[in-house]
Parts: structure tokens; sequence; C-alpha cells
């Protein structure tokens, strides 16, 4: 089954990673089976949500759904079975030369492909991703090697790319399509109106060597949803408080003037966020997080399944609006990004999701005009 326009990710509910208010076992799969119910029917999984619990609540909810009527992505790279947890930093990943050299990528990716299946009872994916690559997994041709081998054994019938957790990543995703772009179906990065950089620096290259595009974090930490306000007080451990103080109050300076152009074509401001991202070159699908928040203004979550369900299919926005989103939201260089840059030249450890400057990279950089300091 192909990726449908929209898309349900298990890093939603609060249960494998810290948003608003954990929903219990009961809530999130009746929720997941009113996602099916209501035609979101595009499911997202990693193995290292809650290691390896997410995949099995997703099977869980799933299990009464004819396996043809729903598209199933999963997304291995941390790896949870050899791999030492190293607190908040996670799983290592797979490719770590303490756990193993390029001899045994597709040994990995094959076990781990299977195993995280199984946990989500069935025998295949529709789109396998590579989840949160470090270097090598950007640059190894024995990496992708493995990936395509998923293809050829029937483990998914689609290949692609989730760099994170973090954002950037830009100059790394770029020289890995212009490689491996033949071989690769999707991939995933943040972009929403409020953060279109630097997501939206790789869509033109993603365009242009054929790769599709999900894009994630599309309601901009819950606020597209409209229930997080000003002055909202996030609890102790949310996801969310890494942000800087004062995020919410500023983007709302900035949602004021989208609110009238959502208001003008009957759009709630998720639908908005949505449909700009689709607007965008090489984006076919769209996963915003659903949150329970906390507080009288919280909606249910139920209430925005069914406001991402009504997402219209046809694009309501103008291309002067699209523009008009784009320039309200510009965030450019308004944080530090991951992966190479120049700002990483001198690490002393090495890092899973960050790392020197390579001399290719820079001829990307000023081919592009991007700051190679970003």
């Amino acid at each position: 089954m192909e990726l449908t326009t929209t898309a349900f990710g298990t890093w939603s509910g609060g249960r494998y990673m810290h948003y608003g208010e954990a929903l219990d076992d009961d809530r999130l799969i009746a929720l997941i089976r009113k996602l099916h119910d209501e035609g979101v029917r595009t499911f997202v999984t990693a193995d290292t949500y809650g290691t390896g619990k997410a995949d099995e609540m997703l099977g869980q909810a799933l299990e009464p759904c004819d396996r043809d009527s729903y598209c199933l992505v999963g997304a291995v790279g941390h790896d949870i079975y050899d791999g030492v947890r190293q607190g908040s930093k996670g799983y290592p990943r797979f490719t770590d030369p303490e756990l193993r050299d390029e001899s045994g990528y597709a040994e990995y990716l094959e076990r781990a492909t299977v195993a995280e299946a199984k946990r989500c009872g069935t025998d295949r994916f529709d789109l396998v991703l590579l989840h949160n690559p470090d270097t090598i997994g950007y640059t190894s041709e024995a990496v992708w090697e493995g990936m395509v081998a998923l293809k050829d054994k029937g483990l998914t019938e689609r290949i692609g790319i989730a760099p994170g957790p973090a954002n950037g990543f830009t100059l790394d995703l770029i020289a890995c399509f212009e490689r491996f772009g033949s071989i690769l179906d999707w991939a995933m990065v943040i972009l929403n109106p409020l953060e279109p950089w630097p997501g939206g620096l790789v869509l033109p290259s993603a365009e242009k060597q054929g790769v599709q595009v999900i894009t994630r974090v599309v309601d901009y930490g819950g606020l597209f949803f409209g229930d997080v306000l000003p002055g909202h007080v996030f609890k102790d451990g949310d996801h969310r408080t890494y942000r800087p103080d004062g995020w919410v109050d500023h983007a709302y300076e900035k949602i004021g003037p989208m609110q009238e152009i959502a208001d003008r074509h009957g759009l709630t401001l998720l639908q908005l966020a949505c449909q700009w991202n689709l607007a965008q070159p090489a984006v076919s699908c769209v996963v915003p997080t659903i949150i329970q928040e906390a507080g009288e203004s919280a909606k249910d979550v139920e209430e925005k399944v069914t406001e991402l369900a009504r997402l219209p299919d046809e694009l309501r926005l103008k291309p002067a609006e699209i523009a008009e989103i784009a320039e309200l939201g510009s965030n450019v260089g308004c944080m530090k990004l991951k992966g190479a840059s120049t700002r990483h030249n001198d690490l002393e450890e090495r890092l899973a999701d960050q790392w020197p400057m390579r001399p290719e990279l820079m001829v990307i950089a000023e081919r592009e005009g991007f700051d190679p300091s970003w």
C-alpha cells in the first residue's frame, strides 16, 4: 500500500515520548483504531520507542484490521539488541564501531526489521526507514546495500531515511540523496510553518532525486492544535521543555496572521499547517504529533484525530499565501543544528549526532549558499 497523505506516529500519545498526558493502553489502542476508521491509514513506528513496546501496542491496535487496509512504516537504526542504553542519549546506532564493522550491517538490519515486524503482528512493512543515522549511516555503501536487501527479501516494499532526533543534518541528507537517490524511496524531516528552516533546504534535492518526503512535527509542538496557549505550563519532563523560554508566546505573534488565512479557507490551524507542508516540493505525507495536553483549554485527542482525518484533499492555499506563511514563520539561524558543521571540527569525542565538516559537504554548502557554521 502507498503511504497516505496523513499518518500517525507512535511517538504520539505520551507513552513512549514524553509529550503532555500519557494515554493508558485502552485509550491509545482505541485512538489508533479510530484513526484507521476515519481514514488515517499510515502508521509510523520505531523499534527504539519504548524499546519495542510501541511496536507491540501498534500491532495490538491494528490486529482486527485487514493488513492490506493500512500502510505500515517501521524504523530501525538504534541497536536495542546488542547495544547498551547510554542514559538520555539512548541506544547506540548499530553502525557504532564498538558494536560491529560493515560486514555485520546487513545481518543487523535484517534481524532488526524481522523483529520489529513480528512485534507489529506482521511479516512485512510497506516502508522501512533508517532511523537517526550517524555519519556512517549517511555515507556507507554497506548500510544501503543492507537496506536494499530488505526489499529483496520481501521484508519491505520501500526504503528511506529518517534523520534525527534533533534538527539539522542538512548537508548530510542532501549528499545522501545525491549519492543514493536511485534506491531511496522516502525521507522524513521536521517541517512546519513555524520551522521552515532547515528542513525546507533539503526539499529541492529530494524532488530532484525522486525521493518523497514525510514531514513530522507539523503541529509545532502542539501549538497548531490550538490548545497550547500563551502562558501554558508544561509538566516536568515534557519533551518540549527543551525549547527556549517564551517560545509559545513568541509563536503566537506569528500564528495570529496565519489564523486569518486559515479562516479565509475554512481550515483549522492544524489543517493549515498540513496544507502548507503538502504544498512544499516532494512532501507527500504529514505526521503531526497527537498530544493530550493538560489544562482546561485542552482538546481531547479523539477530537484532534477527527480534525486530521478531515483535512481537505484539495489544496486551498494560494501560492501567495504559501509564501506569506513561510515569511511569517521564517526561523533561519534560530538553533544550533546537528550533523556535519564547522562548529564540530574540534570535537574530541566521537558523537552519534554531530561530526566535523567534510570537504565534499563544503562543496554542497558553497553551491547551495548555506552557512557551514549552522
